[in-house]
């Protein structure tokens, strides 16, 4: 695991997160490290300072689900709280920096912050409501249904038209869709044939509003 690394906190809008995450532990985490392996008991919240994570689901065959991606200002392992199993699995996608909260931190933190607490619960109760449309995606809607709700969603501003804040490979996206890479791959090729998408340097542009159907 590499050495930790001189970090900055600016990344960390919330001051209140920002006063907990100074009090953790730092650690850097080499690209396309595990640090959160579901079922797994787990008694740590991870406060993002910089890189990229992916949250992601998978069974017994290998195969995944990208549950979300998060970067700097972002927790994950918040449920560590419950002293249940981890839902979901963490993987990073570049060299990332954590700061690592015990849940005995949290704890004491939490009680002593009862603002931060309020904090804590909104961002898990938007986490829900994130979790709740992805299962409905993935119930009722086709993989084109399911391609076009994601790529609106990355869009800047969720306005259905520009350059995909993040970076998604064609394997990413057809994880985060629940399909295969060639179903995802045959479907960004008819978008771009038809002038909706076009993909240049590993980045994926949204030229005009997709059709739902």
């Amino acid at each position: 695991m590499p050495e930790p690394t001189p970090v900055h906190f600016a990344a960390i809008r919330e001051s209140l997160l920002r006063a907990v995450a100074e009090q953790g532990r730092i650690i850097t985490f080499a690209k396309d490290h595990v640090i959160i392996r579901e079922g797994e008991r787990g008694d740590t919240m991870f406060v993002i300072l910089s890189g990229r994570v992916k949250v992601f689901s998978s069974n017994r065959e290998g195969r995944e689900v990208i549950l979300d991606t998060h970067g700097p200002g972002e927790t994950i392992g918040e449920m560590a709280l419950d002293e249940g199993l981890r839902s979901a699995s963490v993987l990073t996608l570049e060299l990332t920096t954590c700061s690592l909260i015990t849940r005995d931190m949290m704890r004491r933190y939490v009680a002593a912050n009862p603002d931060f607490a309020l904090q804590l619960i909104a961002k898990l109760i938007r986490r829900t409501r994130i979790a709740v449309d992805n299962v409905k995606r993935l119930a009722l809607l086709d993989v084109y249904g399911r391609l076009a709700v994601v790529l609106t969603s990355l869009t800047p501003g969720q306005c259905g038209i520009g350059v995909l804040t993040e970076r998604m490979t064609q394997q990413e996206l057809s994880e985060r869709v629940g399909a295969s890479r060639d179903m995802v791959s045959r479907i960004l090729h008819d978008l771009a044939e038809g002038g909706y998408v076009a993909i240049r340097s590993r980045r994926i542009e949204v030229l005009k509003r997709i059709p739902p159907t």
